[in-house]
C-alpha cells in the first residue's frame, strides 16, 4: 500500500492520478474533508481507502498501521498568510517529524513536501542553509523539518526525499480559494470581467514584471515518482523548472488561450495592455518587504540526482491548463 497524505488536495490528488496511470490503486488517502468540496478531486482517482488525518496520526503513534510500501507526505497547511504559529508548527512540522520517525523505524521510503518559501526573499535558491531565510511561519515550519532531516541524513534507515515546490499550478486546485495559482485566478478574472489585473512596478521590476518559477503539477508528479523509482537517493531537492518568467507571461497566455478557444487570433502583450485586457494596479504597501519578486530554482542537485526530464514553460503549461479548465468546466 502507498500512503498519500493530503491526497484529496491539489498536489496529492494529482499524485493519486499519477500512481493510477502506472496501474497502482492500493492507495490510502489521508486528508481532512471537514470542508467537503475537496472530495471532487478524488472522484476520478482509484484508491483503496480514506482516513481522516487525525485518525492516521493516532494510529501512527500507536503503531497500528502496516503494509505500507511508501509514503508521499503532501498534507500541510499551505496558507502562507496563516498567523497561528502554534497550529502551523503542529500541523506542518510536528506531523512531518512523527511520520519521518515512523518511516525510519519501519524502513519505509518517505517523499515529503518542503517549499521554496524556506528561501524567503532569495535571491539565491539553492539547497543550502546559507541561502535559507523564511519570511513567514509557513516557510519556517518547512525550514525547521528540513534541518531535522539534514541532521539525520548520514544515518538513514530508509530513503527520504524533501521536494521544495516553487509556484505550482494545474488541475484540482479550485478548492484552494485565494491560495490557488495565479493562472487559475487570471482565468476566473478574465471570464468574469474581461480583463486581468496585475501588480504594477516595484522593487526594480516593471508592471507585471515580477518573476516566479512557475511549474505545472504534472511535472511535480513526475519528479515525485522519479524518487519512488530511485530509493537509492535521499536528500532535499528544488522542484521548479529552473526558469523564471514574469506574471505578464502567465496572464498573456491565459488571455490568448481563451481567445483561441473562441477562434480569435493571439495578441501581443503590448496589444493586450493597449486594449486593457491586462491592467495594472499599484503594488500593495503591505506586501513591500514581504514579497518574492524573483524566484528561480537551482536544479543542479535535482539533475545530479538523475532527473533528466524537461519541464513545461509557462506558455506551454498554462495554455494546457486553461484548455483543461475549459474542457472540464471545473472553474
Amino acid at each position: 500500500m502507498i500512503v498519500v497524505t493530503g491526497g484529496a488536495g491539489f498536489i496529492g490528488s494529482n499524485l493519486v492520478r499519477g500512481l493510477n496511470a502506472r496501474g497502482v490503486t492500493d492507495i490510502l488517502v489521508v486528508d481532512d474533508l471537514t470542508e467537503g468540496d475537496k472530495f471532487r478531486n478524488l472522484v476520478v482517482g482509484r484508491i483503496a481507502d480514506y482516513m481522516h488525518k487525525d485518525d492516521f496520526r493516532q494510529r501512527l503513534r500507536q503503531g497500528q498501521l502496516g503494509g505500507i510500501e511508501a509514503v508521499f507526505h503532501q498534507g500541510a497547511c499551505s496558507d502562507t498568510t496563516e498567523r497561528n504559529g502554534q497550529y502551523m508548527m503542529d500541523n506542518n512540522y510536528r506531523v512531518t517529524l512523527e511520520l519521518f520517525e515512523y518511516c525510519q523505524q519501519e524502513r519505509i521510503p518517505l517523499m515529503y513536501a518542503s517549499s521554496a518559501a524556506v528561501y524567503g526573499a532569495g535571491p539565491v535558491y539553492k539547497e543550502d542553509v546559507v541561502y535559507e531565510m523564511p519570511l513567514n511561519v509557513y516557510g519556517y515550519s518547512k525550514f525547521l523539518f528540513d534541518q531535522v532531516f539534514r541532521r539525520h541524513a548520514d544515518k538513514l534507515r530508509a530513503p527520504v526525499v524533501g521536494l521544495r515546490y516553487f509556484n505550482v499550478y494545474g488541475p484540482n486546485e479550485q478548492h484552494k480559494g485565494r491560495m490557488a495559482s495565479v493562472a487559475f485566478h487570471n482565468m476566473n478574472q478574465f471570464l468574469a470581467e474581461g480583463h486581468v489585473r496585475l501588480f504594477g512596478g516595484w522593487d526594480g521590476y516593471p508592471a507585471g514584471g515580477q518573476m516566479r518559477d512557475f511549474i505545472h503539477v504534472d511535472d511535480v508528479v513526475n519528479v515525485n515518482l522519479h524518487f519512488l523509482d530511485h530509493p537509492e537517493v535521499s536528500g532535499i531537492f528544488n522542484c521548479g523548472t529552473g526558469r523564471a518568467q514574469p506574471f505578464n507571461d502567465v496572464a498573456s497566455t491565459v488571455v490568448n488561450t481563451l481567445r483561441a478557444a473562441h477562434g480569435k487570433a493571439p495578441l501581443s502583450l503590448a496589444e493586450q495592455v493597449e486594449q486593457q485586457m491586462l491592467r495594472y494596479i499599484p503594488f500593495p504597501d503591505d506586501l513591500k518587504g514581504r514579497y518574492q519578486s524573483h524566484t528561480q530554482a537551482d536544479l543542479t542537485q535535482l539533475r545530479e540526482a538523475g532527473y533528466e526530464q524537461p519541464f513545461r514553460d509557462v506558455q506551454t503549461g498554462v495554455a494546457e491548463y486553461v484548455r483543461h479548465l475549459l474542457d472540464t468546466s471545473s472553474l
